[in-house]
């Protein structure tokens, strides 16, 4: 059989994209391969489960409008199929002086991107959030929390009721592209299409090389590591709670989030991984390690960032050190307060000069498409991503 579609990669991405391409197309083929045992294993389960407003990006541009379409989408993909979310909106706290000057030119930007957002004062801080302490704070109303993987299962069940497939276990090895149609396997097993969508995040330049795909960039996996607040001190916030961010790097910051679950994390942090799907601690893949040793980016990239990578580094290492960071805006967090919580892994895509990408990169030709990065918050804007992405296939078909 040769379906019209093959979608690679069962995330949140890969599945709103295969709903979008079946929605467009009734009747059209599709089949959707994941090389796990269930969907959303990796980036879109591992994540603070915020439903982002868009505050931080440049006002007109396509992150920032992405997002507003997403948050908007998200929320009403989970009324339509009962998927509890909260609108809980979220606190951006500057603690001092510095932060302060940060949070005004980002509330200016948040203003000129139409987002609902009120500047308080130190009193009104302190009314709102009797334990968090600052200077000054930025509320935006709109912000919320989900759970991800219920979201990316209701999906697949939209996948699977429109007359689609989705194929677990899935290890492609070999793609090849023809003049007619694109061949896919994973050992034995084949698949025909006559376009391909690849959204493989982690492993997202791996099937491009397979696929025979020029690039010049490479994943470099990046922890972000959490604790949980014990049961005790899930009040200890009304609302999500984050540092106001450094423009020069590519993370928010630790960050105090309550989860749909009604728990409280604390993170995450941003640390160099050394597997790319390594979750406990320590993990290690000396293949994953050597392949991103090897890329010059990468050197380039470390060199630029070395101060704060160490800083990062030395947090992961020492609890002392990530509860300071937490401290600077919670003082009533104690040692004993971060318990163990699940690691997430970042896929961050570094160009050979050692620019870290933060924008969409797109690999196409005449029969495939790659989705090589997919920026943060991809998550929330993971509906109008799938919508940009059936667009160009359609240009291509």
């Amino acid at each position: 059989m040769v379906f019209d579609y093959c979608v690679v990669g069962g995330g949140i991405v890969g599945l709103a994209t295969a709903m979008e391409l079946l929605k467009r197309r009734p009747g059209c083929s599709l089949v959707l391969l994941e090389k796990e045992n269930s969907l959303a294993q990796h980036q879109t389960s591992h994540n603070s489960g915020v439903i982002h407003a868009g505050v931080y990006y440049a006002p007109g541009s396509l992150k920032a409008d992405l997002c507003r379409r997403g948050a908007e989408a998200t929320k009403r993909f989970c009324r339509e199929h009962g998927i509890p979310y909260e609108i809980s909106g979220k606190m951006l706290v500057a603690t001092n002086a510095f932060e302060l000057e940060r949070m005004n030119a980002l509330f200016e930007r948040a203003k000129k991107n139409n987002i609902d957002i009120e500047r308080i004062d130190v009193a009104e801080l302190k009314r709102r959030e009797p334990h968090i302490r600052g200077v000054g704070a930025l509320f935006v109303r709109s912000t919320g929390i989900v759970d991800y993987r219920r979201v990316a299962e209701a999906m697949g069940g939209v996948i699977r009721s429109l007359g689609s497939g989705i194929e677990f276990g899935v290890h492609v090895d070999s793609i090849r592209e023809s003049a007619a149609d694109v061949a896919v396997a994973a050992g034995e097993r084949r698949w025909t299409a006559k376009q391909l969508v690849v959204c493989a995040g982690l492993q997202s330049d791996r099937l491009a090389r397979v696929a025979g795909c020029k690039i010049d960039h490479q994943i470099v996996p990046f922890r972000g590591e959490y604790y949980r607040l014990p049961a005790n001190k899930s009040g200890i916030v009304r609302h999500l709670i984050y540092p106001i961010p450094d423009p020069a790097l590519p993370f928010l910051g630790i960050h105090l989030t309550r989860m749909i679950d009604g728990g409280v994390t604390v993170g995450p942090n941003a640390v160099l991984g050394f597997a790319r799907e390594g979750y406990r601690k320590f993990s290690f893949n000396l293949a994953d390690v050597r392949e991103y040793s090897a890329f010059p980016g990468f050197w380039k990239t470390i060199g630029a960032n070395l101060k704060s990578g160490l800083i990062e580094m030395r947090n992961s290492l020492l609890k002392r050190g990530y509860l300071k960071e937490c401290q600077k805006y919670c003082p009533s967090l104690r040692l004993e307060d971060l318990l163990p919580e699940k690691a997430g892994i970042r896929a961050q895509a570094v160009l050979r000069d050692g620019t870290l990408v933060h924008d969409f990169l797109f690999v196409q030709t005449d029969r495939m498409l790659h989705v090589c990065n997919a920026p943060s918050p991809a998550a929330t804007s993971a509906i109008p991503i799938g919508e940009m992405i059936a667009d160009k296939c359609n240009s291509a078909a």
